[in-house]
């Protein structure tokens, strides 16, 4: 994959401060996205494989999907302890490795604040879904009122990429799904305080349009 993108810094910080993270809730809300999920499933931005111990029994199989090779790895030993059944594959969300209609479902989480364009992810993930499938998702999004205006200036000035991994934190992402071929179902919105400051964050599932 030439054209992936390799973040190997932030890729080792991330791995190192993701346990603290899930203690403080982020399984929690992994779990939640997950509940319920059945069949085969694509997940995008696979990262470490944190929600691998997520799946539910009904999911019959999981594609992970991932560009960064050092997570990419980390993935792969989660996979190996997962109850479901994680095959971890290098892959872009603008072009992921499956056919059309392949899928039950697809799972998005924390990822597509990072993606090159929004729009090409989520079509992508409507291509290899099936008819009525679903999108399960957990995203931090923009604020409201000041925080989104310090949110989009640190976006703007290029800071917050930086030093993020190529994360935008000023992203409408659920305007995103909901604009391009995604009927959402339900969205939980809540400030989640990962790191210094508490971000806005949702979590919901969308429906496949026809």
């Amino acid at each position: 994959m030439p054209d992936a993108p390799r973040h190997p810094i932030f890729a080792r910080l991330y791995a190192a401060s993701s346990p603290g993270v899930e203690r403080k809730g982020g399984a929690a809300h992994r779990a939640e996205m997950l509940a319920g999920l059945a069949g085969r499933v694509i997940e995008v931005g696979a990262g470490n494989g944190l929600n691998f111990a997520h799946y539910p029994a009904t999911v019959a199989a999981v594609v992970a999907v991932g560009p960064e090779p050092y997570l990419r790895e980390r993935a792969e030993e989660a996979a190996r302890s997962a109850a479901a059944d994680v095959t971890v594959v290098a892959g872009l969300a603008d072009a992921l490795p499956a056919e059309d209609g392949a899928f039950d479902a697809a799972v998005a989480s924390l990822v597509l604040c990072s993606v090159p364009d929004q729009a090409d992810a989520l079509a992508e993930l409507r291509r290899v879904v099936r008819p009525d499938g679903e999108l399960r998702f957990y995203e931090h999004v923009v604020a409201a009122g000041r925080r989104g205006a310090v949110q989009r200036r640190l976006d703007d000035w290029g800071i917050w990429p930086r030093l993020s991994g190529g994360c935008h934190g000023a992203r409408d992402t659920e305007a995103a799904i909901a604009a391009n071929g995604w009927t959402i179902e339900r969205v939980r919105r809540f400030d989640f305080k990962a790191g210094p400051v508490a971000l806005p964050h949702i979590v919901g599932v969308a429906r496949r349009e026809a």
